[in-house]
Formats: C-alpha cells, structure tokens, sequence
C-alpha cells in the first residue's frame, strides 16, 4: 500500500556530506525544477552490450513531457534517440535475439490510445502491430520472438445502453469520483509482425486495476503458456486478494492458478528453469513489507524471510540460484545479492542510490537509475554483482554547477525505543555558528523512507535559507518489517511520537533556530502535518497536501479503502473500529491547530480526495487560524505536469517564507 506513489519526484537523498561549493555558485531554482531530466525503464540488450531506457524533458509551453527511447552503449557510455516526435513513448522491450525492440506509443490522430510499435534495430520505420481500441497497458515477447503477449481493458460495460443515456451503475469497491462501471483488463496474443488478436482470458476477474498498472507477463520456458497476476475485479479495492494464474497461448483452454496465496504478484521463472520467484507481503499480512517467494516442486518459501525487511523490486541472476534485491536500507536505497541456500549481501554501490527499477541481463550486467545527494537520476551499469557502478549518462549535468545543500543521515532512538533515522539537508551556504529555520518535509506512503538521495523540493527550501529534516516514522519501509509493521492500529500518534524524537534530535544539534520551525507534507505526508499541528504548538507554519484528514469519510470515498483497514484491522463501521477510527483522525482535533497552513490538493484526486482538505480548511477557517486553499483542475494524486508542479513548489516555499521570516 501507498498513498505516495504519484509523487514524480520521491524525497529521497544519499548518504554524503559534500564541501560546499564556491559562493559564486547559483542555488537550485524553480528554472531549474524546469530543466530536469528524468530516465526511466532501462532494459538491457540479451547480449548485455546496450540498455534501452525512456528520456523525458518537461516542455513549459505544452506544459507536457518530451518523451523518447534512447539506447546507450554499455562499454562507451555513448547515447542516441530511437523514437522521434512520438507522443507517449514507453515500456522499451527487446526481442530475444536483440535484433528488435518493442515500445508502446501513440501516433497523432491515427492512435489516440498506447499502441505497440516494434522496430528493426538494423534500420527501418517501426511498425504498429496493434490496433486495440481501449490501447495497451502491458507487453510482452514469446520466447521465440514470433509473438507478443499483451493486456488491454475491455469495451465500456453496457456502452450502447450507456450511449442512450440508460447509464445508471452499481457501486461497489470504486471510489467517489467513478462515473461508470469499470471494465476488467485481459489477456490478447498477436503475431509479433501484427494481423489479427487471439484473445486468451475473460470474465469479471481483471489482468489490472484501476489504479495501479499490471505486473509483468510471463511466458512460459517453451512459449505454451502465459502467467500472470489475477486480480478478483478492476476496482483497486480488493487488489490485496491476487493470485498468480497462467493460461495456455494457444487460446485453446482455461486460466488456472499457479500460485493461490492472495496478494502475490510480480511472477518472474529463473533462467532456463522450472523455479520461480514472486512479490507477496510478508506472511499475507499487508502491514509488513514485500517479501520474495520462491517456488518450485509444489512449495514455496520466503527466501528474504532473515532480512525481514521490505523490498521494492527483484530479478534473477543468471545462475539462477540467486536473486538481485532492491530497496531502502536506513537512509540510503541499495542492492542485494540474496542466494536461495544462504545468507543475503548488501552489494557496493559507493554512494548511488537505487532507484527500483533495475534490470539484469543474461550475460550478468545490471542496470538502474541511480542518483547521489547532489545529482538527480542518471543511468548506471554494474558489470556483475562485484563491480561498482558506472554512470553511462550526464543529462542533469547542469546540477553541478548548482550551489546544493548537503545531506547527511541522522539517526534517534524513540519513546517506544525503536531506533530511527531521517535526513538532514542544510541551506545553501551553510555557516557553522549559525542557527537557521527549520521545515520538515514528511515522506507520504507511509509505506515509504526519506533517504539522503538528491529531491527538488529540499534544495527548493534550502536555497531559500532552511534547514529541512526528512523524517522516517513507524510505517515506513527503511527499518524492517517490526518498525514498518507498528503502524497498525496506531496511525498518528506513534508515528507522531517519532517525528518529534527525531526533531528534539536535530534540535541538540544547535543549529535550529526553535523559533522558527514550519511542518510539511503530501498525502501521508500531509496527514502527519494535520496530526501534528494539532497536537504539538510548536509550528510556526504549515504546508498539507493531498491530506487526509478523516480516516472514517477517507474510507468512505476514496478507491484506497481496504487500504485503510489494514491500518485497523477492522472497518470504522464496527464495533472494533468505531472509536479507533475517530480517534487518529487529525480532523477531531482541528480546534487545537493555531499553525497558519496552506492547503492543496487535485480535484480529482481518487486516492485521498479532495474532500478532506475541504474538512481542513473550513475547520482551521472557523477557528480563526490563517489559512488559504488552492486546487488544481487535475485528476492526480499529485499533479504530473511540470507547470502544476512548479506553482506547487512555488507556493510550498513561498508559505515558509511568509511566516518563518
């Protein structure tokens, strides 16, 4: 579960302390916000010599982004474009033999919806292979390379009923904002030179949801069949209960499931094997962190079970009895080598922190998108799991000229006696002696961690003359299942007892001016500001995104409702849960906020809607704190363009600067 995955910028930093540089140095501006590049998807080539990969610039007059494939040569680091002018350019696969790469895109007028192109790396236009009304969503290659596997949504339920205006529908496991009943996603097959589909699925079961796009389809060693994640419908709601099923390729019978344990997905079979691995929360319970499961001769185990820890992202190695293992680690996002018969290592990537999509080829090298304390993501390869990363890219490399502040990991020990951590960037320009206002920026999720890696919004802020402490509270990922797992049943106030340890920390360092101290954050983010503005009078300023501010109507409306009860283990409609529920809702306690706050959040917002900062704002207006409110006509969690994100930013900082003067 988590509220923060469309934040397009994760507040993340890597564990260093950098000089600073010369005073003539600019700081990070909102220009700069602007000029970000952002990679995405590496996939490397079967012979591991390329890695294919997405580059996206934000445009400020389309207020969209620039999208291409690039591929980069492993050995010299050297970069060319591979689409041009295509709109919507995504998911670069290549064909078994490399001699091809697939991508999905749209083109014009001709496809208003992602089609799958495929093009001849020898040279030549790429080809469109499909023409699936609804578009596609997720692809794949058959072994052999003469097939592509791939998922699209179903036609609109009752559509010439709908179209006659007889469009009343059913609600369900959908959230507020729905205007319609959701049609599942299914399983198609086409030649991978094009012609006509063969559909291999259907019924009221969905390949997908709503919010959230499918894991990998995986064909079988000798191309007869298809896995895949079965969710039991399209709603996001009760996308907890997936199993792992497979169907044979031929269109010629029924899905049958593989794995029946609820909540696995993410399948991948290791390397000329029978064995397999999948993602699945640790135990079945929703409030420990992803395990790895490994499967084979009708058992399965958690393979990661010693670590018990969360992780974001797995592949095979090619030996095939070792797995490669992504995720936080404290303050900084790193690899693991995990064997299948022993002990799991922590790899050496020096101070990159990874980002969890990697990817690893046949031949053993591993690629991601990597990014320090003081540089935005870049593309890195490892040779092996021995070798130290090298950077193949330099498309941020107007960063380092920037005057940056430094980020350095700071750790605590809290109430409950848990030990914690969280980062600490200082302005631009630091000078020792000095104290220095102070904003805290909340992680959301909150199955989520700040690490020390490079973010906008801090430098943003410590441009402006801040410090900004990142701080990591029981729910999030970095610390291991029992930190992450405490949560439960204890949304706000343990979590709240943790930020102010880890504040009271910073504070004895004696570079905080305690005056001048502001709290911030998105979706979890925002309610933790919510929670403690009302607890704490110690905030001189307040910035809520995205905020959820009333679990009971959160639940109510939002798509992310059975998300929530694992929280409480319960719905706030019984007995179990009617007092708990009312009880960590920041909003009971809105008469006690004296913060001045700045409100914001989409209008069409599906995961915590809108709605609840009404709540917000109308309680602190009532009350008399100064507070102002502003939405933005998206329908995000977060808006995803980059002039909605500026003025985000713009107003985010500028509200600490008005009242933290």
């Amino acid at each position: 579960m988590n509220r923060w995955r469309d934040w397009p910028w994760p507040i993340l930093f890597a564990l260093l302390a950098l000089p600073l540089v010369s005073a003539a140095a600019a700081p990070f501006t909102l220009d700069d916000l602007q000029k970000l590049v952002r990679l995405s998807d590496p996939q490397l080539s079967p012979d591991g010599k390329s890695i294919a990969l997405v580059v996206s610039v934000p445009d400020w007059k389309t207020d969209k982004n620039k999208s291409e494939i690039d591929v980069v040569d492993v050995a010299s680091g050297a970069r060319r474009a591979l689409t041009h002018d295509r709109e919507g350019v995504s998911s670069p696969r290549w064909s078994p033999d490399g001699t091809r790469l697939a991508f999905l895109a749209k083109d014009g007028d001709k496809t208003k919806e992602s089609q799958i192109y495929v093009l001849p790396m020898a040279g030549g236009d790429a080809q469109r292979i499909t023409d699936a009304k609804q578009g596609i969503d997720e692809f794949t290659w058959s072994p052999d390379g003469t097939r592509i596997a791939y998922i699209t949504q179903d036609p609109p339920v009752d559509e010439k009923a709908v179209k006659a205006h007889d469009d009343a529908f059913q609600v369900t496991d959908g959230n507020f904002l729905l205007r319609k009943a959701l049609a599942p996603w299914h399983l198609w097959v086409v030649a991978a030179t094009g012609g006509k589909p063969t559909r291999l699925t259907e019924g009221s079961y969905s390949l997908q949801t709503d919010q959230e796009g499918a894991t990998p389809l995986v064909w079988s060693r000798d191309g007869r069949r298809i896995v895949f994640t079965q969710f039991p419908g399209p709603y996001w709601g009760p996308s907890f209960k997936s199993v792992i099923a497979e169907v044979p390729a031929s269109g010629d019978g029924k899905p049958a499931v593989l794995v029946g344990d609820q909540g696995a997905n993410d399948y991948a079979h290791a390397p000329d094997s029978d064995v397999f691995a999948f993602l699945r929360a640790r135990n079945g319970d929703q409030n420990n962190g992803n395990a790895v499961y490994v499967g084979g001769n009708g058992a399965t185990r958690d393979v990661t079970a010693a670590l018990a820890r969360n992780f974001n992202a797995y592949a095979w190695l090619p030996d095939g009895k070792s797995l490669l293992l992504a995720g936080e680690l404290g303050t900084r996002a790193v690899l693991w080598e995990q064997s299948l018969s022993g002990a799991a290592r922590v790899l050496d990537t020096g101070d990159v922190s990874v980002h969890p999509q990697i990817d690893v080829a046949r031949s053993g090298e591993i690629a991601f998108i990597g990014s320090t304390a003081n540089h935005p993501g870049e593309l890195y390869v490892m040779d092996s799991v021995d070798a130290k990363p090298r950077r193949l890219t330099d498309v941020n490399a107007f960063v380092d000229k920037l005057e940056l502040g430094r980020t350095e990991a700071v750790q605590w020990k809290s109430s409950d006696g848990f030990d914690e951590d969280g980062a600490l960037t200082y302005p631009a320009g630091y000078r020792s002696g000095r104290k220095y206002p102070l904003v805290l920026v909340i992680h959301g999720g909150p199955e989520s961690a700040s690490t020390t890696d490079f973010s906008p919004l801090p430098q943003l802020l410590a441009a402006a003359g801040y410090l900004v402490f990142q701080p990591n509270y029981r729910g999030s990922t970095n610390l291991g299942d029992a930190y992450q797992h405490a949560i439960f049943r204890d949304t706000g106030e343990g979590p709240g007892k943790d930020v102010m340890a880890g504040l009271a920390a910073v504070e004895k360092l004696g570079i905080v001016d305690t005056n001048r101290i502001g709290v911030s954050g998105w979706s979890y983010g925002g309610y933790m500001t919510t929670w403690l503005t009302g607890h704490h009078d110690v905030w001189k300023a307040a910035v809520a995104g995205a905020a959820l501010t009333d679990w009971v109507m959160d639940y109510t409306v939002a798509y992310y409702q059975m998300g929530d009860v694992y929280f409480f283990g319960s719905t706030p409609w019984t007995a179990q849960g009617w007092d708990i529920w009312r009880a960590q809702s920041p909003i009971t306690y809105v008469r006690n906020v004296k913060a001045p706050t700045l409100i914001m959040g989409d209008v069409g917002d599906s995961n915590v809607p809108l709605v609840n900062s009404y709540e917000w704002y109308h309680g602190l207006r009532d009350n008399g704190v100064s507070v102002e409110f502003w939405a933005y006509p998206a329908d995000t969690h977060f808006p995803g363009d980059i002039v909605r994100q500026t003025d985000v930013y713009r107003r985010w900082v500028g509200w600490m600067q008005k009242y933290l003067k």
